[in-house]
């Protein structure tokens, strides 16, 4: 009998993330990472330009990561971290600190982007709480997406992924993304709820799962100063943005006006395994301080602050602070934009855009912007026959990819993209 491959032994075992396993082609095995590459088992070796979820920005299997958790791992893998700490946890905040935006302060430590956000939400609601207020309220944009737990999911755009839930999530005030058309209408309607709203949270700048949606830094400049003025806690969901991403360290870099709490996973171990992160100010945090012991934050997770987790992050942030990767950033982010000159006009593009070594291509369809517009299965097939990982969000195929990609690399993606423009 014939032994079975990695493929059908997955088939008989395995459920999958946001796949329909009735009818769903088998799984590529993969069992080997190489910078850029992922490299299947039977040789294929494909561009990863999707960062595999947009964790991975140093490239897989990056040698002084690995060399930085084999360490770790000889020395200690993990501790309780309640009433304890160690040196990893210790010093990660300690140099974040230093290259976050102005105002945090305080570092509490979970396990992926979903938690990292349920922590923001649970920190903001028991803020008003311990003050002796009832702001049970939030705020959040049409079209987004914070994660699949469900207080994250209760702040994301009601959509399919929601529908089977909606009745357990809880009351959420949704708006639409601010521009010059609507930003004062945004405020005054701001203004009308505040007396009931917690926290405003929003992904800056690009909203990720909802489409890579981009806008304006100076519009949400304007609602969270508005939020301040109106005592709103505003909470930036950087799980997808930061590290690089937009060009800059995190995309509140590119504001003037500085968020209460922010959220963090997916780059901050540069993909190598599970972290996530919520910052505060210290006003937040002293809110917690009490002789109450009622007043305490009631949160915690096993793996909080994992050791070899920290390691990881260290390690991403000495390689995301060297200037090699600066100048690789910018490099992307030019080839982005000279890109997207090139082809902003052909007749099957809706809409081209992008923010950083973020490009979105929103494709022409007779059905919907959607996640699942019939178009999506068509152009993720044909990339991955060209060895190419692009995931499309329906009709719109994104570049996100790995801050290590070569400029012959790029390009590739880059003509495989005109191919597809002209095929579909």
């Amino acid at each position: 009998m014939a032994e079975k491959s990695l493929a059908e032994r997955d088939r008989e075992l395995i459920w999958h993330p946001y796949t329909q396993m009735q009818n769903a082609a088998s799984p590529i095995p993969i069992v080997r990472g190489e910078g850029v590459y992922l490299i299947a088992e039977d040789g294929k070796r494909y561009i990863d330009a999707i960062s595999s979820w947009w964790v991975n920005i140093h490239g897989h299997s990056h040698p002084y990561i690995a060399e930085k958790v084999a360490e770790q791992l000889r020395q200690l893998e993990h501790v309780i971290f309640a009433g304890f700490t160690h040196p990893g946890a210790v010093e990660l905040a300690e140099r974040l600190i230093k290259i976050l935006p102005s105002g945090q302060s305080k570092f509490f430590y979970s396990d992926n982007g979903s938690t990292a956000v349920e922590v923001a939400l649970k920190m903001c609601l028991q803020y008003w709480s311990n003050k002796g207020d009832s702001r049970i309220k939030f705020l959040a944009f049409n079209n987004s997406y914070h994660g699949d737990t469900f207080g994250a999911m209760a702040v994301s755009a009601r959509s399919a992924f929601t529908q089977p839930f909606e009745k357990l999530l809880f009351e959420v005030e949704f708006i639409d993304l601010p521009d010059a058309g609507n930003i004062e209408d945004l405020k005054n309607h701001i203004s009308s709820l505040a007396a009931d709203l917690s926290a405003f949270i929003f992904e800056p700048l690009v909203q990720g799962a909802g489409g890579m949606q981009m806008y304006d830094a100076k519009y949400l400049d304007e609602l969270i100063s508005h939020c301040k003025k109106n005592r709103i806690l505003t909470i930036a969901d950087e799980v997808m943005t930061g590290f690089g991403r937009t060009g800059r360290l995190f995309a509140s870099d590119h504001l003037s006006e500085q968020p209460d709490l922010m959220c963090f996973s997916k780059g901050l171990t540069g993909g190598t395994m599970a972290l996530g992160l919520t910052t505060c100010t210290l006003d937040i945090y002293n809110a917690f301080l009490s002789d109450d012991k009622l007043k305490t934050l009631f949160h915690g997770h096993s793996f909080t602050a994992n050791p070899v987790a920290c390691s990881a992050a260290l390690a991403s942030l000495d390689l995301l602070l060297d200037k090699e990767t600066i100048k690789n950033i910018a490099r992307i982010t030019q080839s982005h934009h000279e890109f997207q000159n090139k082809i902003k006009d052909h007749p099957r593009l809706k809409n081209i855009r992008q923010t950083g070594t973020i490009l979105a291509l929103e494709w022409e369809s007779t059905g919907e912007t959607s996640y699942f517009n019939n178009l999506r299965d068509n152009l993720y097939n044909f990339f991955l026959d060209q060895g190419i990982i692009l995931r499309p969000l329906g009709n719109i195929v994104y570049v996100l990819p790995p801050y290590c990609i070569n400029t012959e690399q790029l390009s590739y993606v880059y003509l495989k993209i005109e191919e597809a423009l002209e095929r579909f």
